[in-house]
């Protein structure tokens, strides 16, 4: 297939092992244009200089510690769709138009954009994993990509960890019974309301349970924990 093949691989390498430093280069709009051939088509990646020149862009748009995450995202996103181009056929077709779709190219700027903001390499994947799972579910519309893109940037491994165990319970959480005895309950609390902050739970008030602090998981923070779910371990 074309999209996945070892010119582009030989283009990550190169990338990747550039001394991103000083060398000035090109516009944040170039930098799309190139990593949406980079993930789409091997063939152009064979010009002599491509990656050098992606390496120049990058260097101008923020230097060393934002092409590291850039390149680490854009690693990950190529990788993702080539498990999804093997695993699903019926998906080929939408893969290979990806270069020429503009909401898949808004949805690498945003992903550009985010990697600025942090260099975890669990939330620069979780960067990708939107992105991919958008592709596979055939919904990259711009605006709630950009929360959920915020949002995983955003969050701490602390805040997914309740998340997922909100996501995983078929009732909504009474934290003052399963928090009890826990020493880091003060930080799950801390986790809810970043949670609720971007809409991803609701915690009831407390004077009409009882005094009890109960969390529920709504409709968006399902709709956030499933596309982050890993590519390669999805059934």
């Amino acid at each position: 297939m074309g999209q996945f093949d070892r010119e582009t691989d030989a283009a990550l390498a190169q990338l990747n092992h550039e001394e991103l430093s000083e060398v000035p280069g090109g516009e944040f709009i170039e930098i799309i244009g190139d990593l949406l051939k980079l993930i789409g088509t091997g063939g152009l990646w064979g010009l002599a200089g491509g990656a050098s020149n992606l390496a120049l862009k990058v260097r101008k748009l923020a230097g060393a510690s934002y092409g590291s995450n850039l390149i680490y995202s854009i690693t990950a996103v190529r990788n993702d769709l080539a498990t999804l181009y093997d695993r699903y056929e019926v998906l080929h077709g939408r893969i290979e138009a990806l270069p020429t779709n503009p909401e898949f190219a808004e949805a690498i700027s945003a992903l550009a954009l985010r990697a600025m903001h942090t260099s975890v390499k669990e939330r620069l994947a979780r960067l990708a994993r939107i992105v991919v799972n958008g592709v596979k579910e055939d919904d990259l519309e711009p605006e709630s990509l950009d929360d959920m893109m915020r949002a995983a940037a955003e969050l701490s491994e602390t805040d997914i960890s309740l998340l997922k165990e909100l996501y995983e319970r078929p009732s909504p959480m009474n934290m003052n019974e399963t928090d009890r005895g826990r020493t880091d309950s003060a930080e799950r609390m801390g986790s809810v309301a970043k949670l609720q902050a971007v809409a991803f739970v609701q915690l009831r008030t407390p004077g009409l349970d009882m005094g009890a602090n109960i969390v529920a998981l709504l409709p968006a923070g399902k709709r956030f924990y499933e596309r982050l779910q890993d590519i390669a371990v999805q059934q």
